[in-house]
């Protein structure tokens, strides 16, 4: 009989992303300090992959304490741009400054997908997608911004591909879950072989 499926995590597009799918799920949002967690990996120079890793971890594992018995998956996504790691931003000032940074330059989306039973990962996988940011003028900035804040204020890099941020790009490579934050494919194809989705 297919275990209990939680997905630990409050985004909205997550959500929507297995409920599309046709997967029976229940949400309970892990609370955890992610800012302090990610400060700690990175003076310990833990590389963007490992800080998705370990924060999707984290967040599965919180819940997993709670509901014995249930498959959690816990998710994150990291925004890897010239050596750092940018994070959501605080302030429309703040947006407007990670886009000027990440106009016309490449950088790196990795979402981390952890699956936690009784407190033990039993799946893991880390998607990342390649981004190539044009060179848009600072007018159509300011109009991205007034339009779209503070809806882009929960996104990593201030924008969302999925809406209106797709203007904002001349290039993608990978897969388009991954950008969305969830390697859904991956995820799916797991709990379909576990015989927790029908065959």
């Amino acid at each position: 009989m297919p275990q209990k499926l939680i997905l630990a995590s409050g985004s909205s597009i997550r959500r929507q992303m297995l409920e599309r799918a046709g997967v029976d799920f229940d949400v309970q949002v892990a609370r955890v300090d992610e800012e302090m967690i990610r400060d700690a990996l990175l003076v310990e120079q833990a590389s963007p992959r490992d800080i998705a890793d370990t924060l999707a971890e984290m967040k599965a594992r919180k819940i997993s304490d709670k509901r014995p018995g249930a498959l959690v998956i816990g998710c994150d996504q990291v925004l890897s741009f010239d050596g750092r790691i940018l994070s959501k931003p605080i302030s429309v000032d703040d947006a407007r400054d990670q886009l000027r940074a990440l106009r016309g330059q490449r950088h790196q989306l990795l979402s981390a997908a952890v699956i936690v039973e009784d407190g033990q990962p039993i799946w893991r996988h880390v998607g990342t997608v390649r981004l190539m940011m044009r060179e848009f003028s600072d007018t159509f900035l300011d109009g991205y911004l007034s339009r779209n804040w503070p809806g882009i204020g929960d996104s990593v890099g201030a924008y969302k591909l999925e809406e209106e941020g797709v203007r904002l790009f001349s290039r993608v490579e990978g897969d388009y879950f991954t950008v969305l934050g969830m390697p859904l494919l991956e995820l799916l194809s797991y709990l379909t072989l576990r015989g927790d989705l029908q065959q």
